[in-house]
């Protein structure tokens, strides 16, 4: 049954119909996702929320002058209902937000904040009372600044502390129903925590996985029919030697795989490249479900990061625009699902820009704010009403076709993307 907001985001999308609607394809082209499919956006807690209280993010920014001041990232905390309507605005199901434990427990462990909870039932009940399902994550790279004190997560309490306040958060938010995730990104959290706090990689990993795996329990305790995952960064070309052994430790314990997918495989490199620069392949998120329904087969999917990232708005280098980057890949989606892959769910990242872990100069955005420039503005891109003319449709078109054709194969997940190549339909 549509909502009356997919209906409102119908009447959105009637100036994009030509764009989708090509009049020279003859192609079968893909059918449409199911009526039930879960469409959504996605912010985190500390990279939008601003206010932030003391913990180990801030203490990285301060190390690091390289890095941008935080400010208030795009204040979040005091703009969440406008944020909410616009999401809700674009017809979406689900909003996935971060519950911040620093927030939660800033003075230490034996307190929480009860003022920081009312503002997460805020927050969860305008999500709620604007028709949509919250997804919560629980650990979004960020903890408190006691914990970063006593040697962060290489301190033997620190698993018992993180589910100790994860279980409260558990308890409080359980009967709103939502999707659950417990670490964003493990492997590139423990990543970060290496490189700038000199955190010991095996410990982090163990500790990382047994954390999960507590709260997993605690989760379905309280709600035996919960939804829980730990969404993953898909690595092309390298996801089994990067998340193989995390999904090994955790993975009995998904209730459905969730990983996050941006880009194509990219040979080794002596420099680091910005994340604008990056290779953009869409129909790379084809061999990322491929993988995972093979390696969890009867487990069902959900993307729950997706997008393209540009320098300060600037065009992309490709000449991509947002809308043709989201178009193409949404038709690899429908590609999979037609395919059989069991895929349940889509999340834009990001609702708004906000601070990409060090700078704001990375947009990932479906509607610019330029906090760097004290502009808190929420401005559409194109990209807002493409959005809302692919969920009103469950998808792109019968005969759509990407914008750009596939790559060359040993670009976008080898060997896997020239073992067993998807063509167009």
């Amino acid at each position: 049954m549509r909502t009356t907001a997919r209906h409102a985001a119908a009447a959105l999308a009637t100036t994009l119909v030509a764009m989708l609607m090509p009049g020279t394809a003859a192609a079968p082209g893909v059918p449409a996702l199911r009526p039930d499919f879960l469409w959504g956006v996605a912010v985190s807690g500390f990279q939008a929320e601003g206010h932030a209280p003391d913990s180990n993010w801030l203490r990285y920014i301060r190390q690091h002058p390289e890095f941008d001041d935080y400010g208030d990232a795009v204040d979040f905390y005091h703009r969440y209902p406008e944020d909410i309507r616009l999401a809700a605005a674009l017809g979406v199901q689900v909003f996935r937000i971060g519950v911040e434990w620093a927030r939660l427990q800033p003075d230490g462990r034996s307190t929480w904040d009860e003022a920081a909870f009312q503002f997460y039932d805020k927050v969860v009940a305008e999500i709620v009372a604007a028709g949509m399902r919250p997804m919560l994550t629980l650990d979004h790279w960020v903890y408190p600044g006691w914990a970063y004190d006593r040697g962060g997560w290489d301190h033997p309490d620190m698993v018992r502390d993180w589910v100790a306040n994860a279980r409260r958060v558990v308890d409080r938010y359980a009967d709103r129903n939502p999707l659950w995730v417990t670490i964003n990104e493990p492997v590139a959290y423990i990543s970060h925590e290496v490189a700038l706090s000199g955190a010991d990689r095996a410990t982090m990993e163990k500790r990382v996985a047994a954390a999960h795996n507590a709260i997993y329990d605690h989760i379905h305790q309280r709600s035996p029919d919960a939804m829980v995952t730990s969404n993953v960064g898909y690595v092309a070309g390298n996801d089994l030697q990067i998340n193989g052994s995390v999904l090994a430790d955790i993975g009995p314990r998904l209730d459905y795989i969730g990983f996050d997918y941006y880009y194509g495989f990219e040979p080794p490199k002596p420099d680091p490249s910005e994340l604008w620069e990056l290779p953009v392949r869409p129909e790379g998120i084809y061999f990322a479900l491929r993988r995972y329904a093979r390696l969890f087969p009867g487990k069902p999917l959900f993307i729950v990061e997706n997008g393209i990232t540009t320098e300060n708005h600037a065009p992309h280098r490709t000449g991509y625009t947002r809308a043709e980057h989201l178009r193409d890949s949404i038709y690899w989606v429908q590609r999979a699902a037609a395919d059989g892959m069991n895929i349940i769910g889509y999340n834009y990242w990001s609702l708004t820009d906000n601070y990409e872990w060090g700078s704001y100069k990375p947009r990932f955005g479906l509607y610019r704010v330029d906090a760097a420039a004290g502009d808190l503005t929420r401005v559409p891109t194109e990209a807002a009403a493409a959005y809302a003319a692919i969920v009103a449709a469950d998808g792109v078109t019968p005969h759509y076709r990407p914008s750009r054709p596939p790559a060359d194969c040993t670009l976008i997940d080898p060997p896997a993307s020239c073992a067993e190549p998807v063509t167009l339909r």
